[in-house]
């Protein structure tokens, strides 16, 4: 797959939603997805460094993106069926979704983690991938090849000591990936998959790996065939499946 070459205008036409898109393996997949033809739906908490990536896109000559400062942690039923009304409103339609934002706290064995922490690791790496996908699916059924992307950890599907809750969390969503995809029926035009980054240059490896020269692995723009391939029409036929990428 790293030798995956899309095609210039493979996301033409597209509006993609990305999550965590202002930092690290969600901003590079928001930019890629850009210079491939989609209008992208940037969602971050950080208003700022969304706007950051969206003068990027822009200076690039990618379509306006859309910009949606949201707090995962803090989201309801209510507050997501709003966002995927705006999106319908004013993106008219919704072929894709990227859900890269995340929580981590640190490596800690489990008799130090606290059920706050949990419930935080549990809400914005679990829940809200689930309810904001659930809130989308009307739109996203209405797309001719609709594709949703969880993303995985190398740790929530070879569960190691320390990761804990983050490693729950991430598991389920492989759970998560499965279930939803035997239950959308192979006629619909929507396709639901996992995607494990592995290690790869990005804050979230420097805080687990400090150790690691960065230099070492595979950076973010590395990983960006798979995303591509996964989120364009060349992997229609690729529902379920808990994919890890490997250079």
């Amino acid at each position: 797959m790293k030798d995956y070459s899309p095609r210039p205008d493979l996301l033409a036409g597209r509006v993609i939603l990305v999550t965590g898109a202002s930092s690290g393996l969600g901003r590079a997949a928001s930019l890629a997805f850009a210079r491939h033809g989609a209008t992208v739906a940037l969602l971050a908490r950080n208003e700022a460094k969304l706007e950051a990536v969206y003068d990027e896109i822009i200076a690039a000559g990618g379509a306006e993106p859309a910009m949606f400062p949201y707090d995962l942690a803090v989201a309801d039923d209510r507050s997501l069926e709003t966002l995927a009304g705006t999106l319908a409103h004013h993106l008219k339609r919704l072929d894709g979704v990227l859900h890269s934002a995340h929580q981590f706290y640190n490596l800690t064995p489990l008799s130090l983690q606290t059920l706050d922490q949990w419930q935080s690791l549990m809400r914005v790496n679990l829940i809200a991938p689930f309810a904001l996908t659930r809130a989308c699916l009307p739109l996203l059924k209405q797309s001719p090849d609709a594709s949703v992307v969880f993303t995985g950890e190398t740790h929530g599907h070879q569960p190691a000591a320390f990761w804990g809750g983050y490693a729950v969390a991430k598991s389920g969503l492989e759970t998560l990936t499965r279930i939803w995809a035997d239950e959308i029926s192979p006629e619909e035009n929507l396709r639901i998959n996992t995607l494990i980054p592995g290690q790869v240059a990005t804050s979230l490896r420097a805080r687990t790996h400090p150790g690691l020269d960065p230099d070492t692995l595979p950076s973010t723009d590395d990983l960006m065939p798979w995303y591509l391939y996964l989120m364009g029409a060349d992997s229609t036929s690729v529902r379920g499946q808990i994919i890890e990428c490997r250079n």
